[in-house]
């Protein structure tokens, strides 16, 4: 029998989060570490902690490692890291997910409990979805993006590589000839709600989504 050992890159809350869903999905508290390059502690929630260096001179025949880093840079940084050392990225999926129906998922994805995934949606690399988040129908997910908590994003969208989507944010429905677009590298302040297309490396927040400037900021207080 092959001896398979299991690593969570990332020693943070999201890490501590991950890892009952991953021993669930591996059916074994066994050969699983955090990965960690700076962390000063030794063990996590009974599991050792230990750099990437030792992590691939374990005695092992198979390695698999989940990039818990909520940062989509660093994020894609150790993907391709595990990658190159010929080390596969594992998906986490929570038992009650649902996935509906034309649903394709690239690698390193996290879906945690009570994600819901509809119909007709195409998700790039090392997505993250967090508790009570959704998908609806026809939407375009990108590389590395984020979903906090309770993330809604509705029929029709388009989400670009790097984006992060505050806890609670609303987005509403595109159009099927005019999808509602959030560019590449923009930024989801929690709670808002998105009626329009979020220009790439842009910051909005509130309801309705703004840009986040100082001027913007004074009016909304």
């Amino acid at each position: 029998m092959k001896k398979i050992t299991y690593g969570i890159y990332g020693a943070s809350g999201f890490g501590k989060e991950i890892l009952p869903l991953l021993k669930q999905q591996v059916l074994s508290d066994t050969n699983i570490y955090f990965i960690d390059d700076s962390s000063a502690l030794s063990n996590i929630n009974g599991h050792e902690v230990i750099s990437f260096e030792k992590f691939i001179t374990l005695d092992t025949d198979e390695f698999y490692i989940s990039v818990a880093v909520a940062n989509s840079d660093i994020r894609q940084t150790l993907s391709e890291k595990c990658i190159s050392h010929n080390i596969s990225l594992i998906d986490i999926k929570a038992k009650n997910i649902v996935i509906m129906d034309n649903v394709t998922l690239s690698k390193g994805s996290i879906l945690c409990p009570f994600v819901t995934l509809t119909s007709n949606i195409n998700i790039g690399k090392s997505f993250h979805a967090n508790i009570y988040s959704y998908i609806a129908h026809d939407c375009i997910i990108g590389d590395y993006v984020t979903f906090a908590p309770s993330v809604k994003c509705n029929g029709n969208v388009i989400i670009e590589d790097h984006v992060y989507i505050g806890t609670g944010t609303i987005i509403h429905q595109g159009k099927p000839n005019k999808p509602l677009k959030i560019g590449k590298g923009a930024t989801i302040a929690a709670g808002s709600v998105i009626t329009k297309s979020v220009p790439a490396g842009m910051t909005v927040f509130g309801n309705p989504a703004i840009e986040l400037t100082k001027e913007n900021l004074r009016r909304r207080k």
